[in-house]
């Protein structure tokens, strides 16, 4: 082989997939959104007129529900490439429902929000919880219609490890592994706000 040759190869082996790099640079700016908003919340805070309020319970129960269903769908991606179908397509619903119960626990969230006498539009401080909460589930819908096609390819295709069906796979866990991580950053942001 010529040296032109093995470097021209060795330099596609080095790149990195365009679709990968678009799902990075899509989380990197959602990243900027949510630092802007938490800054803002700071921001906000400090000028006075704001209620101190424990956030519920459930919003902890949420968090675990999300966490968990990170490490499903990671093992469902691992049985994915090992080949073991059952298990793959088992973890898959499995995430598919964690994520849908995360959309329902969040909608009690916000009505325990309210029950606790922090309705919307109260005070800044419950507003802002409401907001970036609504904002991060508009981005989880996304992550659970990925997860959803994912599992529809699963079941209506034969089972095949292929690059295509895999490099989807990664985006969809890419993509929803940062969903998670979003979510624990503004849990992580509220507790150490109060």
């Amino acid at each position: 082989m010529t040296d032109s040759i093995m470097a021209d190869q060795i330099g596609r082996r080095n790149k990195i997939h365009p679709k990968k790099f678009a799902l990075w640079v899509a989380c990197a700016s959602m990243s900027m959104l949510f630092a802007a908003l938490t800054s803002a919340y700071m921001v906000r805070q400090a000028s006075g007129n704001w209620l101190e309020f424990p956030l519920p319970n459930i919003f902890f129960v949420n968090t675990a529900v999300i966490l968990l269903s990170s490490l499903t769908l990671h093992a469902a991606y691992i049985a994915f490439k090992r080949e073991r179908e059952l298990a793959y397509k088992g973890l898959l619903v499995s995430s598919l429902i964690l994520g849908i119960a995360f959309v329902v626990l969040q909608f009690q969230g916000w009505e325990a929000l309210a029950a606790m006498g922090v309705p919307l539009k109260l005070n800044p401080s419950g507003d802002f919880v409401y907001a970036l909460s609504w904002i991060h589930l508009a981005h989880l819908f996304g992550g659970i219609a990925a997860i959803l096609i994912a599992a529809i390819v699963a079941f209506s295709r034969p089972f095949k490890v292929s690059p295509a069906r895999k490099l989807r796979f990664e985006l969809t866990l890419t993509y929803w592994h940062f969903v998670d991580g979003i979510w624990l950053y503004l849990m992580i942001f509220w507790i150490l706000q109060r």
